[in-house]
């Protein structure tokens, strides 16, 4: 902030800054930075959910960041979402109690062409079916059944 001047325009640099130092950004990081750059608390908010990247609590070891854009939701990625919270009571924004998976869902990851899509650890993977996207998701959880 300081070296952009404590600019609004700082505002996506100073809280990728955050994030980077802290893990993920709690409600007195954001205030402390709507504060410092004089920006109402609510366009801090709003940035921050509106872009993936962020994060409002501590993320687990690993993150699968599953997209439910159209092409995605078409070719069935809604299931692998179901099944999670089913099988491990997981839903978007959480994190296993093991801390070992953060669930994420986004709106689109810009590659329809894969379409299913789902990001492991920032990785795209796609074109897999229901059984193989659960497949990788047990291995992580350590799941052998």
């Amino acid at each position: 902030m300081q070296r952009l001047d404590y600019q609004p325009s700082a505002l996506i640099e100073t809280l990728h800054a955050a994030q980077d130092a802290f893990g993920f950004l709690d409600k007195t990081t954001l205030g402390y930075i709507a504060a410092r750059l004089h920006l109402p608390p609510a366009k801090v908010f709003g940035v921050v959910t509106f872009y993936n990247h962020f994060t409002l609590q501590p993320k687990g070891e690993h993150t699968l960041a599953v997209c439910t854009g159209t092409a995605c939701h078409l070719k069935g990625k809604d299931r692998v979402l179901s099944w999670m919270k089913e099988r491990y009571h997981l839903v978007p924004g959480e994190t296993t109690a093991d801390n070992k998976l953060s669930l994420v869902e986004v709106r689109c990851v810009g590659a329809c062409a894969l379409a299913p899509v789902m990001l492991t650890d920032n990785t795209p993977i796609g074109k897999k079916t229901f059984e193989e996207a659960t497949t990788i998701i047990k291995e992580w959880l350590g799941d052998e059944s």
